[in-house]
């Protein structure tokens, strides 16, 4: 399965949802995981989603237009979003998880892994299952 990270840096979670202008994206099996592409949105932050706020039929376009291009992953990892993307992302099926902190993303990964290979929640067996 695909599993995407808001990230400035490519190496670490260190940003909101909605204002990442990068995903960092992975394919994740039980067996471990490999880095496939970067989805870029923006060069740095997506100002866009900032700058549409204010139009709400734009700004809904444009929050649309991003889960669309992420919906191919089952997980998306951030630091903060919106209740609307959130919902945005939860209706196309894939989950949002919201990290505490600034944290690498090998580590999120790794305990993504351990997850999966020791006691997965049932949405997760079924993401792996699908191969999403």
């Amino acid at each position: 399965m695909k599993v995407a990270f808001a990230t400035t840096d490519g190496v670490n979670v260190d940003e909101h949802f909605g204002r990442s202008g990068k995903f960092s994206v992975y394919e994740v099996t039980v067996d471990g995981f490999i880095f496939i592409e970067e989805r870029v949105f923006a060069d740095g932050r997506d100002t866009t989603v900032e700058e549409t706020k204010g139009d709400e039929v734009e700004h809904d376009n444009v929050m649309r237009r991003k889960v669309e291009n992420l919906s191919d992953c089952k997980i998306i990892y951030f630091t903060n979003i919106g209740a609307p993307s959130a919902a945005r992302l939860v209706n196309k099926g894939l989950m949002p998880l919201k990290v505490k902190e600034v944290v690498p993303i090998r580590q999120e990964l790794q305990r993504l892994l351990e997850t999966i290979n020791n006691a997965p929640p049932p949405w997760l067996k079924r993401a792996i299952a699908n191969g999403r």
